[in-house]
């Protein structure tokens, strides 16, 4: 049997019978079945969801994206599908809106919004926040061009929270490698700061590659690396960590660390000192920008 399964197609094709079905199986959704072990990830809950329209749905937002590869999509969050059903079971989430056939395409035999117009999706219907660290995971894994999905928004001026998608696009930055990374780089526009260079590479005398920070300014030389809970936990992540500090820091850099338990005031303060002490000039809003 495959790992999920519509119960009566089953039974009708002889492949399980009702007491199977009944002890060895569990069900997922009405009449959408898995293994009793069955671990169910995001992909395989957006499966579930679309056998469960009797494959008629679209498989949409966070779902799609799973299925187009990106990372950070929650295990345990309610499978989304474009259809037109007011009432799902529990974990699903179902929307009704237009669509044109270019935005649909074929995933392992599912229909699955592309990556453009989940991505569109995912700007409507989520805070900006949201669906800015969705968008950067998707465009991440997929050849996502932000050009092409503000194109698809044109073709929806009256969709509800097209305005805010359409400011939430230009905020998209696919060198984001974590949520993390993305929620840092958002406090320091926010902040004032002037967009910084993702996945910024540092070199050394000889131009070789010595490191990769997270995100900074190259014409300052000032960087920032957020650290998350493996950094800490792997002693040999911990290790590599302390000598490549050291190797960028040699070079003239300002490299700092931030982790989870930074508040948002230190980060801040950090890189205003850090700034000033670059730039000898006022620093209270250094890009010049309201916040």
């Amino acid at each position: 049997m495959p790992e999920l399964f519509i119960g009566s197609e089953a039974v009708a094709g002889n492949r399980v019978s009702k007491y199977a079905l009944s002890s060895r199986f569990v069900a997922v959704h009405p009449n959408v079945y898995a293994p009793r072990d069955a671990q169910l990830t995001a992909v395989l809950r957006a499966e579930a969801a679309w056998l469960w329209s009797r494959r008629r749905g679209v498989i949409a937002g966070q779902s799609a994206a799973a299925l187009h590869g990106a990372k950070w999509v929650e295990d345990r969050a309610p499978a989304e599908l474009l259809y037109d059903c007011r009432r799902p079971p529990r974990g699903v989430k179902t929307w009704s809106d237009r669509k044109s056939d270019d935005e649909v395409q074929l995933l392992e035999g599912m229909r699955v919004t592309t990556p453009e117009r989940t991505a569109l999706d995912l700007a409507c219907r989520y805070p900006s926040a949201r669906a800015i660290a969705a968008i950067d995971a998707l465009a991440r894994a997929t050849r996502l061009e932000l050009e092409d999905v503000e194109a698809l928004a044109a073709r929806y001026p009256g969709r509800r929270g097209i305005q805010r998608a359409r400011k939430t696009l230009k905020l998209v930055d696919a060198g984001a490698e974590s949520p993390r990374e993305t929620w840092l780089r958002l406090l320091l526009l926010r902040a004032g700061f002037p967009p910084p260079q993702t996945q910024l590479p540092v070199f050394d005398t000889w131009r070789q590659l010595v490191a990769v920070l997270d995100m900074g300014w190259e014409d300052i030389k000032l960087g920032l690396d957020y650290e998350g809970d493996h950094h800490r936990t792997s002693r040999s992540q911990f290790t590599r960590d302390i000598r490549r500090h050291e190797t960028v820091t040699g070079l003239g850099w300002i490299d700092l660390r931030i982790t989870r338990e930074d508040t948002e005031a230190g980060i801040i303060g950090r890189v205003r000192d850090a700034w000033q002490r670059r730039t000898c000039t006022e620093t209270e809003n250094p890009a010049g920008l309201s916040v």
